[in-house]
């Protein structure tokens, strides 16, 4: 692949790639830095890119990069509590459900439903079966669906 190939296909991916990182890292500034680093490591690894799987290689660099950073914070001890929000909107309250669930639940989700990728895409970037994409979207599914009844039961 060459440096325009890769650039557009950067490019072209760049708005999920951060949507993810953020969805994962729950930051903005850790986001970019993650969407940064694992363009540098993609470009890096461009002779290994295969025909076709271009786009789940960089987005599971990008949640290795993620997983990196957060190791990073569990070597820091916070120093202060993020202010309360004053007022809270249903996609707040979305948001706060889907960081609830476990990784391993939202990342399927998340590609699936905001990102618009096929489950065989998911599995191809998740390193897993088709089925166990089938099953993870079931599963959290259904706990995003109890997460946001209990929130409209208080």
């Amino acid at each position: 692949m060459d440096k325009t190939t890769f650039e557009q296909l950067y490019l072209t991916l760049l708005p999920g790639l951060y949507r993810l990182a953020r969805s994962i890292l729950h930051s903005d500034a850790d986001a970019q830095d993650a969407v940064q680093q694992a363009a540098v490591n993609a470009w890096q690894a461009v002779d290994r890119l295969r025909a076709g799987s271009e786009k789940a290689y960089i987005m599971r660099i990008l949640i290795h990069e993620c997983r990196n950073i957060q190791r990073q914070w569990m070597r820091v001890v916070p120093t202060a509590d993020f202010p309360d929000r004053a007022e809270e909107s249903p996609n707040d309250t979305i948001r706060e459900a889907l960081d609830m669930l476990p990784e391993k639940l939202r990342l399927p989700l998340l590609l699936k439903y905001m990102e618009g990728w096929s489950e065989r895409d998911i599995a191809a970037a998740l390193h897993i079966t088709g089925y166990a994409v089938k099953s993870r979207l079931r599963r959290g599914r259904a706990m995003l669906a109890t997460a946001l009844k209990e929130e409209d039961a208080l």
